[in-house]
C-alpha cells in the first residue's frame, strides 16, 4: 500500500470487514483480515469503520426514541474481546465518536489518539463497529449479515464478499 489510503484502500477496507460479518467471522478474525491495510502511524482504516458503524446506527434508525444502551454493550455484542485497564477508555471512545459522528459532530480524532501508546486506534475502531453493527442489527430483529449487506449497498459495494 502506497504511503497515503487510497480510495481503493478505503474500499477494500469497506469490503473486507463487512464480508467478514456477513460470514459471522468474530472481532479478531475481522482485524487480522484488514491488518495489512493499516498504514504505521495512521488512524486508517479507523475513520472507515467509524464511518460504517455510523451508518449501521443510521441505517437501523437509532435515535433517542430507540436507542441502544451504552451499558453491556460490550459485554453483549463484543462477548469475544475483554478490555482492561486503558482498553475500555479505548474502545469507549472508539463506541461514542461513532455515535457522534452519525449525529454529525465530526471527533477530533487525531488529538485524541496521539496520546495512545500503541498505534491501535484502528483496532478499536474495528471493535466498536463491530459491536454496534450487531447491536444495531439485534434492535432491528434482523441477521448481522443482512445489516452488513445493507451497508455495503450504503456504499455502492455490491459485492462485500
Amino acid at each position: 500500500m502506497a504511503n497515503r489510503p487510497t480510495e481503493e484502500d478505503r474500499i477494500e477496507a469497506i469490503q473486507r470487514l463487512l464480508s467478514g460479518l456477513e460470514k459471522g467471522s468474530d472481532a479478531h478474525e475481522l482485524a487480522a483480515a484488514v491488518g495489512d491495510l493499516h498504514p504505521r502511524t495512521d488512524t486508517f482504516p479507523g475513520e472507515v469503520f467509524m464511518e460504517l458503524a455510523a451508518d449501521a446506527l443510521d441505517i437501523a434508525g437509532i435515535s433517542r426514541d430507540t436507542s441502544i444502551s451504552y451499558e453491556g454493550l460490550r459485554e453483549a455484542h463484543l462477548p469475544e474481546c475483554g478490555f482492561r485497564g486503558r482498553e475500555n477508555r479505548k474502545i469507549q471512545y472508539a463506541i461514542l465518536t461513532s455515535a457522534a459522528l452519525r449525529a454529525g459532530l465530526k471527533p477530533d480524532l487525531l488529538d485524541e489518539v496521539i496520546w495512545w501508546q500503541n498505534d491501535d486506534y484502528w483496532r478499536y475502531a474495528l471493535f466498536a463497529t463491530v459491536g454496534l453493527i450487531r447491536a444495531a442489527a439485534d434492535l432491528q430483529g434482523i441477521p448481522v449479515a443482512q445489516l452488513a449487506r445493507q451497508i455495503a449497498e450504503h456504499h455502492g459495494v455490491t459485492d462485500a464478499s
